[in-house]
């Protein structure tokens, strides 16, 4: 019986893996993209209504394509490491997991504060 080395499997599937990193990649640049495209529009039509100098909803909307960024970019080095890692890779993954989750946890809490602070006090 052949190994999945041997059948070519294990070469397909490292491919494969690769293709899906590229993509997850190209989606997290993608929602940064977009992100700083609809807060310059969002921020550029706040500037021309009078009295609206406040552009906390800017950033938290800006806020919320950052944090899905992070999680897909996130998610593409897991994939990276995926097939056969080496200690150095599993290392360097871990110091960016932990890097783009304290990055996440503190934006989700930027978030979450700026969000009650606006909102109105209960009558």
């Amino acid at each position: 019986m052949l190994s999945p080395a041997e059948s070519g499997v294990e070469e397909l599937v490292l491919n494969l893996v690769l293709w899906l990193k590229l993509g997850v990649e190209a989606c997290g640049a993608l929602v940064i993209g977009v992100g700083v495209l609809f807060a310059g529009v969002r921020y550029l039509q706040r500037c021309f209504q009078p009295g609206m100098t406040q552009y906390n909803a800017v950033r938290l909307s800006f806020a919320r394509f950052l944090a899905l960024a992070l999680e897909l970019q996130l998610a593409a080095d897991i994939l990276s490491t995926a097939v056969a890692p080496s200690w150095d890779q599993i290392g360097k993954l871990a110091a960016i997991a932990v890097l783009r989750t304290a990055l996440n946890f503190f934006l989700a809490q930027e978030i979450r504060d700026t969000e009650q602070a606006d909102q109105p006090p209960p009558a």
